[in-house]
């Protein structure tokens, strides 16, 4: 079982694009030793700039450097890029349609230890509501490289969800495309759609159901906007019931997202593990999915739930 931090793949694969696109420009808030652009800075000084803790600045000046036709990574905390830049990313980046990425690290609870003030549990949200805004939130390592090889290629904003503790890397995933959701275990008693972290927490979830004789359809949506509404609609109308698990709040993220698609176009059953109502906390990652109830055995639980 291998494990990777995601923004180590993330600041890797920044250098490998750079090395062979010279158009690309990296903005980093004081945290580039955390969310590893500084890999990029020590490879292209010139392409790289270090805007200090002035997020909104930093978007900004994102902004009119895609004006001049480049293309431009734009990295910080989750918390930061989502909450403290909103105002920026949506009236600067996402109006003007900007080839601008936003790629933000440390989001979720797994942030642990540093707490409430640094755990988004809102950036989906926050992001979603942005039209032109893309939202792509990658499963591990092998993944964040597909998506920041795969955004650079593509034209206007993007949100990519990173988080802070080694991912365990998922096997046999599957070609991966932007806005097509990937099902990773085939099932047509209860359907599971994670994302980020709790994808490999729902295929322990979808291994113990299996030894109870239930036959669970695990789906990565990787990216929550455009959401593959073809693949959550046939789940909706092949299976019991839909189990949506996410580190982030039960409102306006991927439970918000599936839950609008089925209620216009096939009415199921969703049920929705999150966090509800709730500021994060202060503690070990392990210990936080178990305080907000999003293990696997809470997804085993919730699954039996939908088709009981």
């Amino acid at each position: 079982m291998e494990l990777l931090y995601q923004r180590d793949i993330y600041g890797k694969t920044l250098v490998e694009l750079g090395k062979q696109n010279s158009e690309i420009i990296v903005l980093d808030a004081d945290l580039s030793g955390s969310t590893r652009t500084n890999l990029f800075a020590r490879e292209f000084p010139e392409r790289f700039f270090n805007i200090g803790v002035a997020e909104q600045n930093m978007m900004a000046l994102a902004a009119g450097i895609a004006s001049c036709g480049k293309t431009v990574f734009v990295s910080t905390f989750a918390i930061f890029a989502s909450g403290r830049a909103w105002d920026q990313v949506r009236n600067t980046v996402a109006y003007n349609n900007f080839n601008i990425k936003i790629v933000a690290s440390h989001a979720g609870l797994t942030v642990g230890q540093d707490g409430s003030s640094h755990q988004a549990l809102e950036d989906i949200a926050l992001m979603r509501v942005i039209p032109n805004m893309n939202i792509v939130v990658p499963c591990d390592g092998p993944q964040t490289a597909d998506v920041i090889k795969a955004v650079t290629l593509a034209k206007g904003p993007f949100y990519v969800r990173l988080g802070r503790p080694k991912f365990v890397t998922i096997g046999n995933k599957g070609e991966f495309k932007l806005g097509k959701a990937q099902v990773l275990t085939e099932g047509n008693d209860v359907s599971i759609a994670v994302c980020g972290f709790m994808v490999n927490e729902a295929l322990i979830a979808a291994k113990n159901l299996l030894q109870k004789g239930v036959k669970a359809r695990v789906i990565n949506v990787h990216t929550i906007k455009p959401l593959d509404r073809e693949v959550i609609l046939d789940a909706a109308k092949t299976t019991k019931g839909i189990v949506v698990c996410e580190e982030h709040s039960v409102i306006g993220g991927l439970a918000s997202a599936i839950d609008e698609v089925v209620a216009e176009n096939f009415p199921v059953r969703v049920t929705r593990l999150g966090v509800k109502n709730r500021y994060g906390q202060s503690g070990e990652p392990a210990e936080l999915l178990k305080e907000y109830n999003l293990t696997s055995t809470d997804i085993e639980k919730a699954a039996l739930a939908v088709i009981s």
